[in-house]
């Protein structure tokens, strides 16, 4: 799988995931089942490879250097 996520990109994913599986754990909400979704971004936060960027044909690494 090549990367197409940027690492911006991936620092939020992790942190947005990371943040809903807090919640999860920590909440005594009905709705905390919604927070497993958080999974989604750390995963591919972790990977770097997003199937829906891929699907799209969105490439966030091809970052033009100055």
């Amino acid at each position: 799988m090549k990367q197409n996520v940027h690492t911006i990109d991936r620092i939020l994913r992790l942190l947005l995931g990371a943040g809903l599986l807090v919640f999860f754990l920590m909440s005594h909400s009905d709705y905390k089942i919604f927070a497993l979704l958080g999974f989604i971004p750390l995963v591919t936060g972790l990977a770097g490879f997003c199937p829906l960027y891929a699907l799209l044909g969105v490439d966030g690494c091809s970052c033009k250097k100055a």
